[in-house]
């Protein structure tokens, strides 16, 4: 898969393409359904297909300081995103500038003059353009004009349910990490370099990885839970016991990603691991003393042990 920063990026010569245009944070099953979409619609005209996406989030351009949680983080996304058998990952510069280009101008210097759009792919409820004036039924009036076809597909439910980001991030932040990844097609995921802590895992003899992760990523809600570890290089993943939160029991006040790792006994100190949250075994409980404590993890380590079978 080719990798453009910019639209402008398009070589000289290119040919017509078949576009879809998309945050796609999660690449959850409902972005599936529409870059697959395209994917074979490119297949079936005998062009390629090209993902057009944005960095930074555009919530965060248009309304400074409402960055929401980050589902996958660009590299992240940009695996899965391959995966599904794209020819082009474009990131578009979400700058304040891009934010203000209307509807038409967007689309005639986007899709007709730099990737040459045979076909576009859209959801239902695609919006486009400055103040997202722009939805399917000007894309289509406009594909009209400028030479180019629209199909936009149905949204993805299960039960009524429609997956979208906003709704997995609502699941992940209540911790539900067995709807959310009912939603994703796949866990959860959480990555982060590892960092020293306070060491009291150690002590307590359950050594824990402590997780620095991005200031935007979507944590599940305190608690803890069973998880796959992986870590980069490495094809085997590890089973984990996570806690998230503060360390009541200890008064802690910053909030922590510490990963426990089964039947494990290197050092993991400086490594980016990534967590694939598989389900919820209990809420964060602060205790009187270190021994019920320690029993508590005892317990929690076997309960994922089964959980992950």
């Amino acid at each position: 898969m080719q990798r453009w920063r910019g639209y402008e990026a398009a070589p000289g010569g290119w040919g017509r393409s078949v576009v879809t245009i998309g945050v796609f944070d999660g690449v959850h099953r409902g972005h599936q359904a529409t870059i697959g979409h395209a994917v074979a619609r490119a297949r079936e005209l005998g062009v390629r297909s090209v993902v057009v996406t944005f960095d930074p989030h555009p919530a965060e351009v248009v309304r400074p300081g409402s960055h929401p949680a980050v589902l996958t983080e660009p590299a992240r996304k940009a695996e899965l995103i391959e995966a599904l058998g794209v020819d082009v990952l474009c990131v578009v510069p979400f700058t304040p500038e891009f934010s203000r280009l209307p509807a038409e101008a967007f689309v005639h210097d986007i899709l007709v003059e730099h990737l040459h759009a045979a076909l576009v792919v859209v959801g239902e409820n695609f919006r486009f353009g400055h103040r997202a004036a722009g939805d399917v039924a000007l894309l289509e009036r406009l594909g009209r004009t400028f030479g180019f076809a629209v199909e936009g597909g149905p949204l993805v439910a299960d039960d009524g349910t429609v997956f979208s980001s906003t709704y997995i991030r609502s699941c992940v932040d209540a911790g539900d990490v067995g709807a959310a990844a009912a939603a994703l097609g796949r866990p959860h995921r959480v990555e982060g370099v590892v960092v020293r802590g306070d060491q009291r895992g150690r002590e307590l003899g359950f050594p824990t990885a402590n997780l620095l992760c991005h200031r935007y990523a979507a944590v599940p809600a305190d608690g803890v839970y069973a998880a796959w570890l992986a870590r980069r290089g490495h094809r085997e993943r590890l089973a984990a016991a996570v806690s998230v939160g503060t360390n009541p029991t200890f008064s802690g006040r910053e909030r922590r990603v510490e990963a426990y790792a089964l039947d494990f006994s290197g050092d993991l100190y400086g490594e980016r691991l990534a967590l694939d949250f598989v389900t919820h075994l209990r809420g964060q409980v602060r205790y009187d003393s270190i021994e019920p404590l320690v029993a508590q993890i005892a317990q929690d380590v076997e309960r994922t042990r089964r959980a992950l079978g």
